[in-house]
């Protein structure tokens, strides 16, 4: 069976794109859950989805829910070069891996609390360090969060 290279939603609100795909990334793709992943992978993709759920969640403080439950009905994981077509936000995390979109043009500006992070609200661009907790503490989501609220990213998007 050929590597997927999307795991989730088909119509995400929220897309993280990633150079590397878990293991078992076949399977997860008929089922995609967090636990599943979860149990199938490294403490790293836990990491990696937890970061996912804390940037995605519309209700900051329910994060644990929304990863459990619903990340995967909103959100997804894509593993190749180029940005999935559709109404959503696009996440990159990493130098390294934004270089791999060699087409890809943006205004992407920085936070001016946090950076490392920018933002291009028209081509619903988020682009920040890797999803590590070392790169992107809870300060930096809390960051994040509020400048995607800022421009309406959760309006329309509670439970």
């Amino acid at each position: 069976m050929a590597q997927p290279d999307h795991l989730g939603s088909s119509q995400p609100r929220l897309v993280l794109y990633l150079p590397h795909r878990p293991d078992h990334a076949e399977q997860l793709a008929l089922c995609p859950s967090a636990q599943a992943l979860i149990a199938a992978n490294s403490n790293h993709w836990r990491k990696i989805i937890t970061l996912l759920a804390k940037v995605a969640c519309p209700v900051a403080d329910d994060w644990r829910g929304f990863r459990d439950n619903e990340l995967f009905l909103r959100t997804a994981l894509n593993f190749s070069d180029q940005l999935r077509p559709g109404d959503h936000w696009h996440w990159i995390g990493g130098k390294d891996n934004l270089q791999r979109f060699t087409t890809l043009e943006h205004r992407a500006q920085p936070l001016a609390t946090a950076p490392a992070v920018a933002i291009d609200p028209d081509q619903r661009l988020l682009l920040t360090p890797y999803p590590d907790y070392r790169q992107l503490s809870n300060h930096t989501v809390a960051v994040i969060r509020e400048a995607l609220a800022g421009i309406g990213f959760y309006e329309g998007n509670t439970p």
